[in-house]
């Protein structure tokens, strides 16, 4: 009798706990969807392999309707209604400290200080000459190779640069090895968050915790030598030590941290898909080539920033490549209080995440949207976001580091395409296009 009881009592709680589960309180009509299992939620199809250029099926079957507005709103919202936010997992991953975790004014401060670095008029006075310089040095010694694997190459290429200039560091003459913490990190950033030795997100914790490792060592040693290394960690040392910074120890090894992976990996991701997206259309190719005649006949003549501005069916490329690539998959925010958007309530508490593919994929706002198309930009405004063009995110927490980005792209589309066809080598013949 008592074990039927408890039984019985113990399906009651269950069940109780399930409807719970599957309908949360709200002050209003929640939007499209369902809670899925308890605890896990929808998390294991979150995850499901999807098509590269495509909206994500996650995505497609709970897509209400694709609003521009709606993100707009959310962005406008920033320090209001709504708050930059991550889930436990990311923010273990990313840190406490870092600047995506940050608010208000220490956000604001380090989203200025980032771009006194690699801002427009550090690109202009002296990251494009030297930008230019190491794209050349890196297209000839890759041109005497069988055949190259363009991400690889492209990603070792920019983070050798930044690594530099960010904090001296030269994989080539050290042995810690940096870089390969890094891939670890990448290769589980998006993974399910178990921290199990053998799991990817176990990997990826591990990876961060070895590169942090590095550059406390290089973060210690540097305050303690009196030779000045003209780099980005002289600077953020100095914002430290300075009387009433907001900058600390924990904040800087973190930045550097966080700057060194989005220079390098999101850059050559994108650039790989503009190379992929060039060679497999002959007639963006050869409009590139045509306007390649502005910089003269001479190979080995440096792109000045005048000209670098004055590229516009490059830029048109580069907008139209970062469209497609959506390289960031979401963009979260947290409710701090009840949300009403179009009809629907969005409780306090609860994460939205804003979806760029969905904006960049809409058969309304673009024309066969799947295609890759550089001339649907003909006309338009090239260098800011819109309502329907969020590739480097939005409002104020805009990329800081998207004229870098776009720089290293047209700079490496022109220069492969020099009288000598080095472009037209690593795509054809010599140096086959090989991406992951």
């Amino acid at each position: 009798m008592w074990v039927v009881l408890c039984l019985t009592a113990l399906l009651v709680f269950i069940s109780y706990r399930f409807y719970s589960w599957a309908n949360p309180k709200c002050n209003g009509k929640l939007p499209p969807g369902s809670m899925g299992f308890p605890i896990i939620g929808e998390t294991i199809e979150f995850f499901s392999p999807q098509a590269l250029y495509d909206i994500p099926p996650f995505i497609q079957k709970r897509m209400y309707q694709p609003d521009p507005e709606i993100n707009h709103y959310i962005f406008q919202q920033e320090g209001k209604s709504f708050l930059a936010c991550y889930t436990d997992s990311v923010t273990e991953i990313i840190g406490q400290e870092s600047i995506l975790t940050c608010r208000g004014m220490v956000h604001k401060y380090l989203r200025n200080l980032i771009l006194q670095l690699v801002g427009p008029e550090k690109l202009k006075g002296m990251l494009i000459h030297e930008l230019d310089d190491a794209t050349r040095k890196h297209l000839h010694t890759w041109a005497r190779h069988g055949m190259v694997d363009v991400k690889e190459v492209m990603a070792e290429m920019i983070f050798g640069y930044f690594a530099k200039k960010l904090i001296s560091y030269d994989e080539s003459r050290t042995p810690r090895k940096l870089r390969e913490s890094y891939n670890a990190f990448i290769d589980g950033l998006i993974s399910f968050p178990l921290n199990i030795p053998g799991i990817a997100f176990h990997t990826c914790l591990q990876g961060r915790k070895n590169a942090m490792k590095v550059i406390k060592e290089i973060f210690e040693e540097r305050k303690k030598s009196t030779t000045p290394h003209h780099d980005f960690l002289d600077h953020f040392i100095e914002e430290v030590k300075r009387e009433g910074a907001i900058m600390n120890e924990e904040m800087a090894v973190n930045l550097v941290f966080l700057l060194l992976f989005a220079s390098y990996e999101t850059t050559s991701e994108a650039t790989t898909l503009a190379i992929k997206f060039i060679s497999d259309h002959p007639q963006v190719q050869a409009e590139l080539v045509s306007m390649r005649q502005f910089l003269g006949d001479n190979e080995e003549s440096e792109i000045t920033w005048q000209e670098y501005k004055s590229m516009t069916f490059t830029h048109m490329v580069i907008n139209e490549t970062v469209r497609l690539a959506n390289i960031v998959p979401g963009i979260f925010r947290k409710a701090v209080e009840d949300v009403e958007v179009k009809g629907y309530t969005i409780p306090k508490g609860w994460l939205v995440m804003v979806v760029p593919s969905v904006l960049h994929l809409n058969p309304t706002t673009y024309n066969d949207p799947l295609a890759f198309n550089p001339w649907r930009w003909e006309g338009k405004e090239l260098h800011v976001g819109s309502k329907t063009f969020m590739a480097f995110g939005g409002g104020v927490r805009l990329c800081a580091g998207a004229d870098f980005s776009k720089l290293v792209m047209a700079i490496f589309s022109i220069t492969s395409l020099q009288s000598t066809g080095i472009y037209i080598k690593l795509i054809a013949s010599t140096c086959p296009l090989h991406t992951n």
